[in-house]
């Protein structure tokens, strides 16, 4: 990948691909998780959550940009050794490959309870899931053009459906901004943030840039868009139905959007386009956690293609996704996963980062 021709992604395409990874699932339970932590201070812990995603994502572009011609499987290797490194990769693997089940299993949930009522949730995880891997099959050129494509159609309609909804917020509902149980403060940010962590996949596309040393203005435009996304999201939800409210409901954004109508009453009722949006975010953030998957593992067993993988980890997927015995369950098994996860997409970068300045290694340069 030494020559910069053969390095198709632009600073652009990452940007977008950040966003579109990151707007995904989580949208629709994040004024609830929010709500838990802080009450009426949701926003402050949605902003300290952000804030905590925002240095993991900044320390894993550091370590792209030092190391530019390698993905994070590569240099972890020489950083770290490479028992230590190949430790790091099936952590990594495994902890993305059980992200993706969850997704899966979480969108069936959502399309069997809201649209669907009489489908078997397992129809439509595996319908997700198959997409996913057939998406993924393509080269990282089509990876990045499929984000882009779908990039407008998401930020769009989301966007107009947060500021649409600002109507019918009281102020009164977002006060006051103090909490009192500094725990469940801490608990709520990590969960917050945890709902960032699809943002590793910079690590496989830092190596295919145009020109790397960009990649730090893609991390921080794709986290502002993304975090300023969710930060509207639950401004809105708290202000429009409050905090004691949002406690009594399960997928609160969905029902700002049933709440929120356009002018002139063009639309009622924005929830099923807004469910048309939310289907394709979720396809993209599933779609960059199942490459993320397929790519480690490709690393891992020093092959040329990760297509080989991509049918195989099929059945381990659906299995996990189909593991959670309710909504409930799921849940508790979403925030559980995700706060634990912190340890390997935010710890283990920042101890890379921490050997590789110590120890002053870094990668060839273009130069």
């Amino acid at each position: 990948m030494g020559n910069t021709n053969e390095r198709p992604i632009t600073m652009l395409q990452t940007a977008t691909i950040l966003v579109s990874t990151l707007i995904g699932v989580g949208v629709l339970p994040l004024p609830l998780f929010a709500v838990r932590a802080a009450d009426s201070a949701a926003p402050f812990v949605t902003m300290l959550g952000i804030g905590f995603a925002s240095i993991s994502l900044l320390l894993l572009t550091w370590l792209g940009i030092r190391f530019p011609k390698e993905t994070i499987f590569e240099y972890s290797n020489r950083i770290i050794g490479k028992w230590l490194g190949t430790v790091g990769t099936l952590l990594v693997i495994l902890f993305f490959a059980i992200l993706t089940s969850l997704a899966a299993r979480e969108f069936g949930e959502v399309v069997v309870t809201s649209v669907l009522k009489s489908t078997p949730v397992e129809v439509t995880v595996i319908v997700m899931l198959v997409l996913a891997a057939i998406s993924t099959r393509k080269p990282l050129t089509l990876f990045a053009y499929m984000h882009n494509f779908y990039f407008p159609w998401l930020l769009v309609p989301v966007v107009l459906i947060s500021i649409l909804s600002l109507n019918n917020a009281e102020i009164v509902n977002l006060q006051p901004i103090i909490w009192s149980h500094p725990q469940k403060v801490f608990i709520g940010t990590l969960t917050i943030a945890a709902l960032f962590q699809g943002s590793f996949v910079i690590t496989v596309i830092i190596p295919s840039m145009r020109k790397p040393q960009k990649a730090m203005r893609a991390s921080i435009i794709g986290i502002l868009i993304a975090g300023g996304l969710y930060l509207v999201i639950v401004s809105a939800s708290v202000g429009v139905f409050g905090a004691e409210e949002i406690k009594k409901l399960l997928w609160p954004t969905l029902e700002l959007a049933k709440a929120t109508s356009l002018p002139a009453n063009v639309l009622e009722r924005l929830d099923a386009a807004f469910l048309a949006v939310w289907v394709t975010a979720v396809f993209t953030t599933l779609l960059s956690s199942y490459f993320l998957t397929l790519y480690a593992l490709k690393q891992l067993f020093k092959m040329q293609d990760h297509r080989v993988f991509s049918f195989i980890l099929l059945p381990f997927v659906f299995f996990m996704a189909m593991l959670p015995q309710n909504v409930t369950h799921l849940y508790g098994v979403i925030e559980d996963v995700g706060r634990i996860g912190l340890v390997i997409t935010t710890a283990y970068p920042a101890v890379l980062a921490l050997l590789a300045f110590v120890r002053k290694k870094r990668g060839e340069s273009d130069g």
